[in-house]
């Protein structure tokens, strides 16, 4: 099965409407309200922050993806995120979903909303309804539209974050695309960030949930940049059949070829929001190798990921490898230190700078170069099985206390 990567966004399935655009809930200038849209009833999935605070819109998706038969819509708005609003808030999400229910001419309870931004603001709600009235008239379907609507639910990032890709399923072509935001508060077991799939795939409901389910422990689940866990974490997937393969309503072939598709979306996206942590200047990622079961390997991986010390060494471009030892440690999982090897990979090269649990001979000027690219792995080797896995983050730098230090100014 062959996964091909296209310029696209979440407009590149079949069937799939988008736009961006200003409706003044952050100022004059930036783009704060998207709308996405399906011509036909899609299948739905979510998965949902892990913080016992949830916000308004966290609540209203669980819900609907649970119950709802079918969705076709999800308004977007950045800049607040509707987060200990009490039952006003939670209102708010009725009133945004009615009124694009209106506009779109589909039921209320086909309508997802999503909100991010400042903690504890009460939406400007006559600025939402206006702005979901003013999306339904400028949806399109071209590679413009998906930007748009992508670059209209950031929020401190630096960049817009899609990624899209083509196979064939059951003799048809399908395709996967996604959106996603997500720069600050961002840690394992989702962050603060939202995440849109599309796909043109006939599946079930029950097995798009299960392809999800799984493969957010995988990709969103294993991304840190500050450890900080947030209200407002949302990965939802539509899903609208309009590339007619035979619908996947069991597990076989065809259901495992849309889950490595998913799985490449998810792993893209995910790598991007790490990537452009607040303040970062690299992508860093941790991979666990020769682990006896996958949770022994996440756990380390993460932990190396999560460390303030290593970060800030890789941000230094310090091999202080002692704070990588020092970071699987403390993980929680067991291993002997006795036996770890560890390597610094990048575009520049890969060094072996820990043998046994004891430095090499390595030379510093090379592992300076190899921590100096945008993109940097440490790879551990624990000696105790066949098993894998990859945490990813960012360096820490001085803007990241600068960038939270006046988030609200």
């Amino acid at each position: 099965m062959a996964i091909t990567k296209i310029n696209g966004g979440v407009t590149a399935p079949k069937g799939f409407l988008a736009s961006g655009l200003n409706a003044g809930i952050k100022n004059q200038t930036k783009k704060d309200m998207a709308m996405v849209f399906s011509s036909t009833p899609c299948a739905a999935a979510g998965v949902f922050t892990t913080n016992l605070v949830k916000a308004a819109p966290v609540k209203w998706d669980k819900e609907l993806v649970t119950t709802s038969p079918y969705v076709q819509a999800v308004v977007v708005n950045s800049g607040i995120a509707n987060a200990c609003t009490g039952a006003e808030g939670l209102g708010y999400c009725a009133d945004t979903a009615a009124e694009a229910a209106a506009a779109l001419n589909i039921p209320k309870t086909a309508v997802l909303v999503a909100s991010t931004g400042v903690i504890g603001k009460q939406l400007p709600i006559d600025k939402i309804k206006s702005g979901v009235t003013a999306l339904s008239k400028v949806l399109g379907s071209s590679r413009e539209d998906a930007k748009l609507a992508a670059e209209a639910i950031m929020t401190t990032d630096t960049k817009s974050k899609e990624v899209a890709c083509t196979l064939e399923l059951d003799g048809k072509q399908v395709t996967v695309a996604g959106m996603c935001k997500g720069s600050g508060m961002i840690h394992p077991n989702m962050c603060t960030m939202l995440c849109f799939v599309t796909t043109d795939v006939a599946i079930s409901h029950e097995l798009l949930q299960k392809a999800l389910s799984e493969d957010v422990v995988d990709t969103f689940n294993m991304i840190s940049v500050d450890g900080d866990t947030s209200t407002n974490d949302t990965v939802l997937v539509m899903a609208n059949g309009q590339a007619e393969n035979t619908p996947i309503t069991k597990e076989g072939e065809d259901y495992k070829t849309f889950c490595e598709a998913l799985h490449f979306i998810m792993l893209e996206l995910s790598k991007k929001i790490a990537g452009d942590g607040e303040g970062c200047t690299c992508l860093f990622e941790a991979t666990v190798i020769g682990a006896k079961d996958k949770n022994q390997a996440r756990t380390i991986a993460k932990s190396v990921v999560c460390s303030s010390l290593t970060k800030a060494a890789v941000f230094g471009h310090d091999a202080n490898w002692g704070r990588i030892l020092c970071a699987m440690g403390y993980s929680g999982a067991q291993f002997d230190p006795e036996v770890v090897d560890i390597w610094l990979e990048s575009k520049a090269g890969t060094i072996k700078i820990v043998e046994n649990g004891i430095a090499t001979d390595y030379s510093e000027e090379t592992a300076t170069k190899i921590l100096s690219e945008e993109e940097v792995i440490a790879k551990m080797d624990i000696k105790e099985g066949n098993e894998t896995a990859t945490a990813f983050g960012c360096d820490l730098t001085y803007e990241y206390v600068k960038i939270n230090g006046d988030y609200r100014s």
